[in-house]
């Protein structure tokens, strides 16, 4: 099961109580106080691990609590240290405060590991309150309390291209064609149900991770269908691609205008990701002049046809547009290609297409 945010309450361990104790052996006269110290509180621990990718393992649980320390024992002996508590969370997990929504931590790091609440202090013995009016101190400190605290947890998928389009539109056929996921396809909307990673091989020393999130439709940012749940998915990748379906009832500028307003609606940061666009499933499209409508929608972006400098292995039947990789410019799509995924059309142009794209933002 993928579950990407949790509420849990989070303690540290409470310190040990010192003890009340007096060295009693034979042949040594009034011996004195020798109660040691209470064992400090065990830590909560924050560990990120790319091992573990969901917030699952967290479902049913709703307090977890760090070890106490122990008591104190005579002998000046110390109270053992309670055992702390790890928190393993994946790559991309933020940490919030429950009450204020403040972003507490933002765990992007393989194998970083903090300390986030501190036990408390153990208890002094009897033996530190000793002095020349009372040699024969009968009382010792308890424990402190360890820290508390009611979070949030939050998983933000970490991924170079995000993929942005209305449900049913192909994005799981292109994500499964290009990469090594394996998500549920079917001819129905919402197949997709959670968020899907896909590692996309470009040649031998060049990839990246493309992410797959529930299609988004009119209102999602309202909370209607599923695209708002999971639009925190996209907020870390550096750039989007935008799905624009040449099968769909709706027009290539309807499409496009829906998708950028629901972005905007959530967040004016994600609106202004550096995008590029696929103009999907064009095997069947149901345009009667499929090569017009392309050209008025690049004419609707302030577009003209432009073919990449590279050899891209591209169909020239179809209008595309590369922009001049030379004079980039993140306000505008870093291209538009008509894409099928299922006859691999033009799929190994977008595979190249997308790894200059994300290189160039990069370097941005």
């Amino acid at each position: 099961m993928f579950i990407d945010t949790v509420e849990l309450t989070l303690s540290a361990g409470k310190g040990g109580p010192g003890a009340v104790s007096f060295r009693r052996e034979k042949h040594v006269i009034m011996g004195g106080p020798d109660g040691g110290d209470g064992g400090r509180g065990g830590d909560v621990v924050i560990l990120v691990d790319n091992n573990t990718h969901t917030l699952s393992h967290f479902k049913g649980k709703r307090h977890l609590k760090a070890q106490n320390g122990q008591p104190g024992m005579g002998r000046n002996m110390y109270g053992k240290k309670g055992k702390s508590l790890e928190i393993v969370v994946p790559p991309g997990t933020q940490i919030l405060d429950q009450e204020s929504g403040e972003v507490i931590l933002d765990l992007t790091t393989q194998g970083e590991r903090i300390v986030f609440l501190k036990g408390g202090l153990g208890g002094l013995g009897n033996t530190h309150f000793k002095h020349s009016t009372n040699q024969r101190p009968t009382h010792a400190q308890l424990g402190l309390p360890g820290e508390v605290k009611d979070v949030r947890l939050e998983l933000k998928l970490i991924a170079d291209v995000g993929l942005v389009g209305f449900p049913n539109v192909g994005k799981s056929t292109l994500i499964s064609t290009l990469s090594n996921a394996t998500p549920e396809i079917a001819n129905y909307e919402f197949t997709t149900l959670t968020p899907k990673l896909g590692m996309v091989k470009v040649d031998e020393y060049n990839s990246f991770v493309m992410a797959d999130i529930p299609g988004i439709i009119e209102g999602a940012s309202q909370g209607r269908g599923l695209g708002l749940e999971f639009l925190r998915h996209i907020e870390r990748t550096q750039c989007l691609l935008f799905m624009i379906d040449l099968a769909n009832y709706r027009s290539m500028i309807e499409q496009f205008q829906t998708l950028k307003a629901e972005l905007e609606r959530y967040s004016s940061a994600l609106a202004t990701r550096p995008f590029a666009i696929a103009l999907s499933r064009y095997d069947a499209a149901f345009s009667e002049d499929l090569v017009a409508d392309i050209k008025a929608f690049l004419e609707y972006l302030g577009l003209h046809v432009r073919l990449p400098d590279e050899g891209y292995d591209i169909n020239e039947a179809l209008p595309v547009y590369f922009q001049d990789p030379y004079e980039f410019d993140v306000n505008l799509p870093f291209f538009v290609l008509p894409l099928s995924s299922v006859t691999a059309g033009n799929t190994q142009a977008l595979r190249f297409g997308l790894q200059r794209f994300i290189q160039q933002v990069r370097n941005k």
